[in-house]
């Protein structure tokens, strides 16, 4: 998705840029770079002491700095409806995912792209393991019994063979992958609503515009 030019006016009239929360979200983290301010972990001091490493790398991932400390767009302007899209979204509540999902939506948004839900993907069923022979892959098998069985006057013993299966991707996987753009939907519907209801954006208007819901059903 892209953007051009910038948000203005027409004839001393400010004229209001309606865009769907997914479309808001990338404009304000990709094309103006918002940055995420996170709100301190609960019980730290003003002064910064007692910040955890995960934290830290939590809050560089969101301001979109690399660990070596690079800068985010130092010195440079954005937009202040931007701002508020980045702030609506660093007050994700713990019932949408808190910071770690404030932090997902906005690193989503600024590479455009969504959670990976695995569209077409079908589990199949596979044997566990496999090895190579001189008569190419066949699948790994074990012995899951024995009995005697008299053949030609002799009594032999004779081993069952079974080849253990299972299923790639597991269902699981694919059921989980889907929860998470579910909890992500979720995260969306949660600032689409904030943003309406706050009023405060001056320029951008937010529109009832979602993403498909659940786009594995269709």
């Amino acid at each position: 998705m892209s953007f051009h030019g910038k948000i203005g006016r027409a004839s001393g009239t400010r004229v209001k840029r309606a865009l769907g929360v997914q479309a808001a979200l990338e404009w304000a983290f990709r094309i103006e770079k918002a940055q995420l301010a996170l709100p301190p972990p609960k019980d730290v001091s003003e002064e910064g002491f007692g910040f955890g490493l995960e934290y830290v790398l939590l809050q560089r991932a969101a301001l979109g700095c690399k660990v070596d400390g690079g800068q985010h767009k130092t010195g440079s302007y954005t937009h202040p409806d931007a701002e508020v899209i980045a702030a609506t979204v660093a007050g994700m509540p713990d019932s949408r995912g808190g910071i770690r999902m404030a932090i997902s939506v906005a690193e989503l948004a600024r590479t455009g792209l969504i959670p990976d839900w695995m569209p077409g993907v079908v589990p199949r069923c596979v044997p566990m393991e496999t090895k190579n022979n001189q008569h190419g892959e066949r699948a790994t098998t074990i012995v899951v019994g024995t009995d005697r069985v008299k053949t030609r006057g002799k009594w032999r013993t004779v081993e069952f063979l079974a080849c253990p299966v299972t299923w790639r991707p597991h269902p699981e996987q694919i059921a989980s992958a889907r929860r998470g753009y579910e909890d992500w939907w979720q995260a969306l519907d949660w600032v689409r609503d904030g943003l309406i209801a706050g009023g405060m954006l001056r320029e951008v208007e937010v529109t009832t515009a979602m993403p498909k819901v659940r786009p594995w059903t269709r």
